[in-house]
């Protein structure tokens, strides 16, 4: 009975199981009771949530022989070559291609040889573009604008995915995302909670951009909620936690959950441009001082899906995150 009952379940392989958004995922899945939870691994030791079953990639196959990938429900691709600050490489371009284009593809056709249904894709936000005008956030159905090696070759990925599903009948959901934290977060988000805990003098307190977010939590539950709902394939969608915050109200509400004050100078957005064009850091000025929102509304309608998790509890979480971290 116990053999029945676990060959019935749904076997849904995620890639990129080691990194912020698969392994939150993993341990989402393995407390389904009605899914067997796969990882796609280079090495079968790899650090997973209890529960997981690696699926070993080899040099010349996407799945290496053995590795329990037959009769898949779903994949969720969450692996990539994400952007690279002061990238080294002579051709950034073909190396953002090699990962995020080649092998997005070529497990995609492995996904179907396999018996895959549905393929979830994790883009990005930066598809549609690098900044957004005030009131006018980027939407699912905006012609796609990439700009650099990294959103291009998202952007190329997702058109190569939504070629193979017209060839084969693979449901391909894609996701693009805005910066994402949450416990175990790293790069710039994590640098300005360094700050903010080192009460460190900030000229930020001055802007009134608005940059959209996505709790972890948040984004978790709607690819969850992706692998299941009929009205989620062929579409693509966009995510975000509802409340945008310009970089000065997220400092705030940041140093709050840190338990820290925050020590904003409100010092005009020219002078820091101004200082940025000095410095050669015009792309650091964009990031933090420029506005990039998306309209969500159609996957709340398409899928009834509305944002689990609060601004302000997931700040909470992952400075309780950062903060255990620090100590240990």
């Amino acid at each position: 009975m116990s053999e029945i009952r676990l060959s019935a379940k749904k076997k849904i392989l995620v890639t990129g199981g080691t990194g912020l958004v698969g392994r939150a995922l993993l341990a989402r899945l393995v407390c389904r009771p009605d899914v067997r939870a796969l990882a796609w691994v280079r090495r079968v030791d790899a650090l997973l949530p209890v529960g997981v079953i690696p699926v070993p990639l080899s040099h010349s196959r996407t799945f290496a022989a053995g590795a329990q990938a037959e009769e898949l429900h779903s994949v969720i691709h969450c692996a990539a070559r994400v952007h690279v600050m002061d990238d080294k490489a002579n051709d950034p371009l073909t190396e953002f291609r090699k990962v995020n284009v080649d092998l997005t593809l070529d497990l995609a056709r492995s996904a179907v040889e396999a018996g895959a249904r549905r393929f979830i894709f994790i883009s990005s936000v930066k598809v549609n573009g690098e900044a957004t005008a005030p009131g006018r956030p980027f939407t699912a159905a905006d012609l796609p604008a990439p700009i650099g090696p990294y959103a291009l070759s998202k952007y190329e990925a997702e058109v190569g995915l939504r070629k193979i599903s017209a060839e084969t009948g693979l449901e391909v959901v894609i996701i693009r995302l805005p910066l994402v934290y949450g416990p175990g977060v790293r790069a710039n988000f994590r640098s300005m909670m360094r700050w903010l805990s080192v009460g460190l003098p900030l000229p930020l307190g001055g802007l009134d951009n608005k940059r959209s977010l996505v709790a972890l939590g948040n984004l978790v539950d709607l690819i969850d909620t992706c692998v299941d709902h009929p009205a989620a394939a062929n579409q693509t969608l966009m995510v975000c936690d509802g409340e945008d915050l310009s970089i000065s109200e997220l400092l705030r509400r940041l140093a709050a959950a840190l338990g820290r004050p925050a020590r904003l100078l409100a010092i005009p957005n020219g002078w820091l441009a101004m200082v940025a064009r000095l410095l050669g850091r015009e792309d650091v000025h964009a990031r933090l001082c420029g506005s990039l929102q998306v309209d969500m509304s159609k996957t709340q309608e398409l899928l009834g899906w509305t944002p689990p998790v609060r601004v302000d509890d997931a700040l909470a979480e992952t400075a309780r995150d950062y903060l255990y971290q620090s100590r240990s």
